[in-house]
């Protein structure tokens, strides 16, 4: 018993003001004095897990005093009757919602706050989280026209260089006045109040899709895109975005009318961003993401990990698993994602390698099915079972169903 408690008391410590090695002290009695002896060992695990995820939590949020608060405009309506008041307000036409962001003060407790809404309104009327960080994969840049071009690392059907698909990118800024984009239909929209927002990864991802220039040819060069810029750039913090421009972006895309949407980051699981992502499927949109590059012992990254949402792993060109992308249970699909070539922002071209540049290949193979099977459930179906089983027999945690096929 002794061992248990040093470690959880260990683990408090190192954590700081987060987790109080006193709280950890006081919980640890309780569970002594109230649990049999079979089952302390269990509640002492379930106390590990809870300071993990806080740990976790506290790590990826971007800001501890702003708070989200999410559902239909009648809801709003019956919260304000009970005394709820909210300064800013958005209106998502496109997924039929209310988005409030509200400041709070360094006391400001979200359970407390989230519990006194549910029961104002019940739980499955509005969602309440924090204002969560996500990211791009970290692009690993080579030289000049280095790396595989999309078009050679799978057979493509002979249609798909004159397809109009219309696509949606949430990414970051795309340099539209790159070569590779001279003759591409691309419209943007910002959702960050950056002037100059970074555009490394979103001008790469873009390019794997419609890039018109012949050295680098994207898988569907008249591709109709639709590039929702999200990414905000800050010293301290690096490139993040946030869940208010994540779900504002796919509002204004299921608005565009695109039939997928390529989401090429990862990161922590959020209420509200979860529902959007279910609205968003309801609307007859698909949404693809990066399964994550975390490693293989890495928890499971969103939204890819979400029921509603296409997880896509990345392979090399000889079909292996790409040695930093997350496994899990979570994984649909693999995709080429290793050294690809891309537009580099800017000019020029580099290669890199994520799950992030797996995503493009099968956002282009489902915008493709969709035109003919407009529901996404039956095109999945469609989709997987078109695919290489490269992995153990039947769906796997490192490829999912396998390796994307064009049908």
């Amino acid at each position: 018993m002794e061992g248990w408690l040093l470690w959880v008391l260990c683990l408090a410590v190192m954590m700081g003001s987060l987790v109080r090695a006193q709280e950890v002290e006081d919980q640890v009695a309780e569970i002594v004095s109230e649990a049999t002896e079979e089952r302390i060992e269990q509640a002492m695990e379930d106390l590990l897990d809870d300071i993990e995820s806080r740990i976790s939590e506290d790590s990826l949020r971007i800001q501890t005093d702003h708070w989200l608060v999410m559902a239909e405009a009648d809801v709003f309506l019956q919260l304000e009757e009970e005394g709820y008041l909210f300064d800013r307000v958005s209106e998502l036409e496109g997924l039929g919602f209310l988005l409030a962001e509200v400041a709070a003060p360094a006391s400001f407790d979200l359970s407390a706050t989230r519990a006194g809404i549910y029961e104002v309104i019940g739980g499955d009327r509005a969602d309440v989280d924090l204002n969560h960080l996500y990211t791009a994969g970290v692009p690993a840049k080579a030289s000049e026209l280095a790396g595989l071009p999309p078009r050679a690392l799978l057979t493509l059907p002979n249609d798909l260089s004159d397809l109009t698909l219309r696509i949606g990118i949430i990414d970051s800024s795309v340099d539209q006045a790159h070569v590779a984009f001279s003759q591409s239909s691309i419209t943007t929209r910002r959702f960050v109040d950056n002037e100059t927002p970074p555009d490394f990864h979103g001008t790469a991802i873009a390019s794997i899709i419609a890039s018109n220039d012949p050295s680098a040819l994207g898988l569907a060069p008249r591709a109709e895109l639709f590039a929702a810029e999200v990414f905000d750039q800050t010293a301290e913090q690096g490139e993040f975005a946030s869940t208010v421009s994540l779900i504002k972006a796919l509002n204004w895309l299921v608005t565009q009318e695109v039939s997928v949407v390529n989401i090429s980051l990862a990161g922590p699981p959020n209420r509200l961003l979860e529902t959007a992502l279910a609205r968003v499927r309801e609307r007859g949109v698909l949404a693809i993401a990066a399964a994550g590059n975390g490693g293989p012992m890495a928890q499971p990254m969103y939204p890819a990990a979400y029921p509603q949402v296409v997880a896509v792993t990345a392979t090399d060109e000889r079909g292996r698993a790409f040695r930093l992308a997350n496994r899990g249970e979570y994984v649909d699909i693999a995709a080429p994602g290793v050294n690809i070539r891309h537009a580099q922002a800017g000019g020029g071209y580099a290669a890199s390698s994520g799950t992030s540049y797996a995503v493009p290949f099968v956002t282009v193979a489902a915008a493709r099915l969709m035109q003919s099977n407009s529901e996404p459930s039956a095109m999945l179906d469609a989709l997987y079972a078109g695919t290489l089983d490269i992995g153990a027999p039947g769906r796997d945690q490192i490829y999912g169903y396998g390796q994307l096929q064009f049908q």
